[in-house]
């Protein structure tokens, strides 16, 4: 008998998941069909970019964020961008977030150039050594080296140090383990749950002395990412725990000290939750980028018979108003400034000639007037969606 079994006789890899609550697998079946539409859903390149570069922030913000760096995600973002410059007392902050990008980017180039490769204890003790680099660590922590002494977190001891090279060699086992039966898109959910047990078991071992809850989160990135998951997807689980920190820590203190410790299904259905909340916010940017591309299409044709100067004048009004920020009215008199061209054409236009566009515009359907502000009538849109019974 190894040590851990009499001490944490519950980390077991062997999960009987018959009697997991219904909404857990509720949830995986939500999960899986809306990571498939994120795949497939069309956006222009530039929108693509800005969404990954928008949760690869929110991925290194959250991965760093929980464990208490300071750091807004305006900060992370320029960090990404090589713009900011940290106080030398703040440089470790920048490092910790350095260097969670750095992993990122090491095990995405590796999985989406195809590799393969089965996951090792070296590999995991490799995220460590990339997570922990050049920042400043307690004497007995040697990054990308499995701990040799007792540490606990909180109420919680971590599995004996003898223990944890062996155990996360089981772990690597189940997480390499796949059911050659099971095919996409089934497998998909699968994955996904296997990251969250993943992340559990690896915050149970504790394997490392400092930067386990980091390569925990990084684990869930790699599974995620080799389950062909949307790059735009895997980051919420590591954002929903941020946004969420003390029921995460909650959850993670249940499952391995209550009278139920062991007991996964809890923690499971949290991180479930959170990760579907975390695609509906996702979908909602994607279909208001296509909504405004349709939008933008349903002007140009409502002008296909109006080719005067002032016609060309107000379809490009009603465009720049597309273009602002979705729910901001503009006052008339601010019309001049909302883009160069706009400028451009009112520069020798008196108020009426606006007040004019604006009550052509309106005749047309094409924008809303309220309260002296004016925007465009996206919303038109919708009244041709499928009819259907209100809820």
């Amino acid at each position: 008998m190894r040590d851990y079994e009499r001490t944490h006789p519950w980390i077991r890899f062997d999960q009987d998941l018959t009697s997991a609550p219904y909404r857990i697998w509720y949830l995986l079946g939500e999960a899986q069909a809306k990571c498939e539409y994120i795949a497939d859903a069309p956006v222009h390149p530039d929108i693509g970019a800005q969404l990954r570069n928008i949760y690869l922030a929110k991925g290194a913000l959250a991965t760093t964020a929980i464990e208490g760096n300071s750091l807004t995600e305006d900060q992370v973002r320029r960090i990404l961008d090589k713009t900011l410059k940290l106080p030398p007392s703040q440089e470790y902050l920048g490092q910790q977030v350095d260097n969670v990008i750095d992993a990122f980017n090491q095990v995405g180039e590796q999985i989406l150039s195809g590799d393969d490769q089965n996951l090792t204890p070296e590999r995991i003790a490799g995220y460590n050594a990339t997570i922990l680099k050049n920042l400043p660590l307690d004497p007995e922590v040697t990054p990308g080296e499995y701990r040799s002494h007792d540490v606990w977190v909180g109420r919680y001891k971590g599995v004996p140090p003898q223990d944890c090279l062996y155990l996360t060699g089981l772990l690597c086992g189940w997480i390499n383990q796949r059911d050659p039966n099971l095919k996409p898109p089934l497998a998909i959910g699968i994955e996904i749950l296997k990251a969250i047990l993943a992340h559990l078991y690896l915050a149970w071992i504790h394997p490392f002395g400092d930067g386990n809850g980091r390569v925990a989160r990084l684990l869930e990135f790699e599974i995620l990412l080799r389950a062909s998951l949307p790059d735009i997807a895997v980051h919420l689980l590591s954002n929903h725990y941020n946004k969420t920190r003390d029921e995460y820590y909650r959850q993670l203190d249940f499952s391995s000290t209550s009278s139920q410790r062991g007991q996964v299904f809890p923690f499971v259905e949290y991180a479930l939750q959170g990760f579907v909340d975390g695609l509906d916010e996702q979908i909602r940017s994607i279909q208001d980028h296509q909504l405004k591309i349709q939008w933008r299409n349903f002007v140009h044709r409502s002008f296909d018979e109006h080719t005067s100067k002032a016609d060309t004048r107000r379809k490009h009004l009603l465009l720049d108003l597309t273009d602002q920020e979705a729910g901001r009215n503009v006052r008339p008199n601010d019309i001049p400034n909302l883009s160069p061209r706009m400028g451009a054409a009112y520069a020798n236009k008196t108020r009426k000639t606006i007040q004019r566009d604006i009550n052509e515009l309106e005749n047309m359907g094409l924008v809303i007037a309220e309260k002296g502000t004016i925007r465009a009538n996206i919303g038109l849109l919708t009244t041709f969606l499928p009819r259907k019974r209100a809820p």
